[in-house]
């Protein structure tokens, strides 16, 4: 009887490994075609500008998506993640130093980055977010193309990013947005000019940037990031629809909500929103607002 049983938990073992190492050849190989995809792209071309309120303006924006969070303040890049089993997520070093992929980029790579999410092989890039960026306006992505060249350059050879076994199951799962390209409409076409004002037009266009975690629909739900934490529904059935301009604004600004929450920047980034003014608040509010 005791061999029966052992003989039997052995086959079930075995079995059981046997469906396991199947189903992760399965996702592997999800993971790795949808890495290698290349994407056939009609790249806008736009001029890029060099002088100082370019630059200047480029660096605004670039503080407002909160670029530096992955890329570092001076650009240099930036370790998120590095994980045996999920793996290792760096924003790479954007300057001209060492380890940096400044000497090497065109305009029309780094629009191609930005517009598209892919790379000079039109294979999408890892990880980096460009479904919050693509519909930023030609006078908008121009001059945070403008800042990114002007930046001196950083010595930074920062590790390979990779995906680890963990981290392969949870992409071909779609719980990691590893592939950015297959989350733009590559058919999109940009406005060359965005209009400033305290509107909720102006608050849609800004809140491109709330859509990779809060979800297109800003009703929130599962966190992009794994392990993290269930995510706020920022539209206006959710508690920010319900709060007045002040609060949302000085939410966004201090980390702390109405009701005496502190926020996470690891997890609500509010040191980002802090740099939007009271009218790019007020008209991010305003749009969110009219989200039923």
């Amino acid at each position: 009887m005791i061999r029966k049983i052992l003989k039997w938990t052995g086959i079930t073992l075995a079995s059981l490994l046997v469906v396991i190492i199947a189903a992760w050849l399965v996702a592997y190989f999800n993971v790795r075609g949808r890495q290698n995809k290349v994407y056939e792209v009609n790249l806008r071309e736009i001029a890029i500008p060099t002088d100082s309120a370019a630059v200047a303006a480029g660096k605004r924006v670039f503080e407002m998506k909160g670029c530096g969070g992955c890329h570092g303040a001076k650009l240099e890049g930036h370790t998120e993640l590095d994980d045996p089993l999920v793996g290792r997520f760096s924003g790479p070093n954007l300057t001209r130093g060492k380890g940096g992929v400044g000497n090497d980029r065109t305009d029309a790579d780094w629009l191609r980055a930005l517009r598209h999410g892919i790379n000079k092989e039109g294979k999408s890039l890892f990880i980096m977010p460009s479904y919050e960026y693509y519909k930023m306006s030609d006078e908008d992505i121009a001059s945070v193309i403008a800042f990114i060249k002007a930046q001196p350059a950083v010595d930074s050879d920062l590790p390979r990013d990779k995906l680890g076994p963990l981290g392969i199951v949870l992409s071909a799962l779609d719980k990691v947005p590893f592939a950015p390209a297959e989350m733009i409409d590559h058919e999109y076409v940009s406005k060359p000019v965005v209009k400033k004002e305290v509107s909720a037009a102006y608050g849609e266009y800004l809140s491109m940037s709330c859509t990779g975690c809060h979800h297109p629909d800003f009703k929130g739900g599962e966190s992009p990031i794994p392990g993290g934490k269930f995510v706020a529904d920022i539209s206006a059935s959710g508690k920010p629809g319900k709060w007045s301009h002040s609060q949302f604004i000085a939410a966004l600004r201090t980390g702390k909500t109405p009701e005496g929450k502190e926020l996470n920047n690891a997890e609500m980034p509010w040191k980002m929103t802090a740099t939007y003014t009271d009218d790019e608040l007020t008209a991010l509010h305003l749009y969110l607002q009219t989200i039923k």
